[in-house]
């Protein structure tokens, strides 16, 4: 198998204008191709310049990838497509809601993992919680991973948004 031929996860950060159908249109490109999409986020960014900003996580061959990136720049409401995973260092985060239902020791151990992660409680009953955490998606899926023998009944996540390091603007 050659380098070129290997499947690699890219985060790549969209800007575009702020108008009706663009997510759409941004989604219909993914899968109309049968590419898939492992996370999306989109915000608005630019309230003066009516932009926002939409962060793809998806896996492709090196080739499938630069497809991806050019049909993007392609459309029309696109203003800059950036690969953050090959154009440098870069920092992702994404946001998670657990809930953990439970009671005694699998109460008390859920707190105790809950604290070496550093997820915070931001709802608590006589039975549940509910922890807010903030980090990479493996630190949150070793979290789900060590929360769900606890009890854990659902998550929310937020999906990953990116940025470049350093000064330079996207």
């Amino acid at each position: 198998m050659q380098q070129t031929d290997i499947e690699r996860r890219h985060t790549i950060a969209v800007l575009v204008d702020n108008e009706p159908g663009v997510l759409a249109r941004v989604i219909g490109l993914f899968s109309g191709r049968g590419y898939n999409i492992e996370s999306l986020t989109v915000a608005e960014v630019d309230e003066a310049q009516n932009l926002s900003r939409i962060t793809v996580v998806t896996s492709g061959t090196e080739m499938i990838i630069e497809q991806i990136k050019a049909q993007l720049d392609r459309l029309v409401p696109v203003h800059r497509v950036s690969d953050l995973t090959l154009e440098g260092p870069s920092v992702e985060r994404e946001m998670a809601l657990i809930k953990v239902a439970g009671q005694g020791e699998n109460r008390i151990e859920s707190l105790r993992i809950a604290d070496i992660f550093r997820a915070r409680v931001v709802d608590s009953t006589a039975t549940s919680f509910v922890f807010e955490m903030t980090g990479s998606t493996s630190k949150i899926d070793a979290f789900v991973d060590l929360m769900t023998p606890l009890g854990m009944v659902d998550i929310s996540r937020t999906g990953v948004v990116a940025i470049a390091r350093g000064a330079a603007a996207m």
